[in-house]
């Protein structure tokens, strides 16, 4: 049993130190890592594993508040979705820059979940 924990927990060591980096063919959520034409802030998104989690967390949130939202916010959020991506691709290679954007994005899809009309 000792043996079984032991290994257990340096494997999830070896797991947990593996994480920081990412594989040149890990997808982010919204483009292809793989593309040989990826622009310089996707790059960044590609190699950087947080950036990378952001990316996710930023198309998952889209995805799921755009099938809760009436056809014209639907449509204005969508607008608001071009404009912000040529905010994050004006960042270049500037990971800052990126982060920055992805927390200026999600802190407004907050802010539209949070003003959703619900039932009472």
């Amino acid at each position: 049993m000792k043996h079984i924990v032991t290994t257990v927990a340096l494997s999830g060591f070896l797991f947990a130190t593996a994480l920081p980096t990412l594989p040149r063919n890990a997808s982010a959520a919204s483009f292809d890592c793989d593309r040989p034409d990826l622009a310089a802030d996707e790059k960044v998104i590609c190699d950087t594993r947080a950036l990378n989690d952001d990316d996710v967390k930023m198309v998952t949130t889209f995805e799921l508040l755009s099938g809760l939202l009436a056809m014209g916010s639907r449509g204005a959020m969508q607008d608001e979705q071009v404009e912000w991506l040529k905010r994050r691709h004006a960042c270049g290679g500037d990971a800052d820059c990126i982060r920055a954007a992805y927390q200026e994005r999600l802190k407004q899809f907050d802010e539209v979940y949070n003003n959703l009309n619900r039932p009472l």
